[in-house]
């Protein structure tokens, strides 16, 4: 109780929503009016525009008068642990070779919380309508590399990760039954890798395996996304799956003891 009681006069409100205020704007939504901000973040306008025109201030948004954007300077902010993720820096040449190989986009991503991360990109072509980049969110259990994340840990740890995910339907193919995603998860972690077909974004496919630390804990996934028209879930199990193991085993193979 004294630990819980001290947690909480340590939390600092202004500084948890202020964050909250940055990670309103994505790509979906680059620019907003305060209004805007005021309706996604929950805060009252006079609150909003506080927190807005101190980003103002540091830098770290603009503003045209009526809309705001973050400026590329709210990247500091994640560089620290991205410049010293010694993961990514590892993984570049990898998946660098195995889309050279594939001839298709491939991405290394952890997770953080109830999501993935991408730490690695390399894109062969624009396949999806957001652009995917180094820093990148998406939900965990919708996506081939977030089933491969949370396979890797025990089932109490999935079971409270789905439980406060916002589970929802991004495409008419997403699975959203809990039931059916633990059962998912299961398979993928008796088999060692993940499928998903059109469940983040029509239109898309992906396969994803584990990136294995040298004591054989999955820190991360690797995964080849490819154009549901051109390839079918077979094909791409049948093509990818060992040049994408090779990749993992390579990475592993080279992070440090």
């Amino acid at each position: 109780m004294q630990e819980d009681s001290e947690r909480h006069d340590a939390f600092v409100q202004s500084l948890a929503r202020g964050l909250e205020v940055i990670r309103a704007f994505g790509a979906e939504r680059p620019e907003m009016t305060l209004s805007e901000v005021a309706k996604v973040t929950g805060m009252s306008r006079a609150s909003a525009r506080r927190f807005l025109l101190t980003l103002v201030e540091l830098d770290y948004a603009r503003t045209d008068g009526r809309e705001f954007s973050l400026t590329p300077r709210v990247l500091e902010l994640g560089y620290a642990y991205l410049s010293g993720l010694t993961l990514a820096e590892v993984a570049q040449p990898h998946v660098e070779d195995l889309v050279a190989r594939v001839h298709e986009s491939s991405s290394v991503a952890v997770l953080d919380r109830t999501d993935i991360v991408y730490v690695v990109r390399v894109p062969t072509k624009r396949i999806m309508t957001v652009n995917i980049s180094v820093g990148t969110r998406f939900p965990a259990y919708a996506t081939s590399m977030g089933r491969v994340l949370l396979a890797g840990l025990g089932p109490t740890e999935v079971d409270r990760l789905l439980a406060r995910s916002n589970i929802a339907a991004l495409t008419p193919l997403t699975v959203t039954d809990p039931d059916q995603l633990r059962r998912i998860i299961d398979e993928v972690r008796a088999r060692g890798y993940a499928l998903t077909d059109q469940e983040l974004e029509g239109g898309l496919r992906s396969l994803a395996v584990p990136i294995r630390d040298r004591q054989g804990t999955v820190i991360a996934a690797i995964n080849v996304s490819a154009q549901a028209p051109r390839l079918s879930i077979v094909q791409l199990e049948q093509e990818f799956l060992s040049p994408l193991l090779d990749a993992a085993a390579r990475i592993r193979a080279d992070l440090p003891k």
